[in-house]
């Protein structure tokens, strides 16, 4: 029999227990603070505001890629052959110089690495045009330029508006000689590509930025490099 008192006594338990529960919940659902609410937004602006791993990856081989250019121009300016590669050695420090200034700037804001060291394929770049002069460092100077600039104007391209970037190159030759007109890199725009996290869009619109100026220093360096290639059969 004394087993059977136990029941209502639970009973009574369970019941303030839950009554205590129910009190609490309401307690956080109403407050006029709105606590638990503040709790879910910061959660979700964490969630909005944090560093995606591909921005993470864009700035570092970006960042890499402008040391690069400049470590390599400082070597046409000194090794260059031609008054041309000189030329374009000169632009790539000081074109780059900016575009490294600027992006480090962006990185910054957001606590992202941004290197400024070189990789061990830039590296053996370097080591490889420091054993060449005259026309043969020239020659593979100005195709290495070809090459990284394909290489990074894809990467900016990836972070621009793909319709608006067509549109933008439809416009670069002249319609009425077909031939592309001379880029001039402060009177275009490319469009970044729209995202809901910050960092991203921060980072889209460095690239948008930058696309018109690379895109410049690639034809440049085509150019260039079919006039070397072209002296080098005469």
């Amino acid at each position: 029999m004394k087993g059977l008192n136990f029941w209502p006594v639970a009973l009574t338990i369970a019941v303030a227990v839950g009554c205590s529960d129910t009190k609490r919940n309401n307690a956080r659902a109403n407050n006029g603070n709105g606590a638990e609410s503040s709790a879910v937004g910061t959660t979700g602006e964490a969630d909005r505001t944090r560093v995606p791993a591909g921005d993470n990856d864009f700035v570092h081989d970006v960042a890499i890629a402008n040391t690069a250019e400049i470590e390599l121009g400082k070597m046409a300016v000194e090794r260059g052959s031609n008054p041309d590669v000189k030329k374009f050695g000169q632009m790539m420090i000081d074109d780059h110089t900016k575009a490294a200034t600027t992006l480090r700037a962006v990185a910054s804001q957001h606590n992202i690495p941004a290197p400024e060291q070189l990789d061990e394929k830039h590296r053996e770049l370097r080591d490889k045009l420091a054993a060449l002069k005259g026309a043969d460092f020239d020659r593979e100077y100005l195709s290495a330029m070809v090459d990284g600039h394909e290489t990074v104007l894809d990467k900016l391209a990836s972070r621009t508006d793909k319709d608006e970037l067509a549109n933008w190159k439809a416009r670069r030759p002249n319609p009425a000689t077909g031939k592309k007109e001379k880029v001039e890199v402060h009177s275009v725009t490319v469009v970044p590509e729209k995202s809901d996290n910050p960092v991203t869009m921060s980072i889209n619109q460095w690239a948008a930025d930058a696309y018109p100026v690379v895109y410049a220093h690639l034809e440049a360096a085509k150019d260039a490099n079919a006039g070397a290639r072209k002296r080098m059969t005469h």
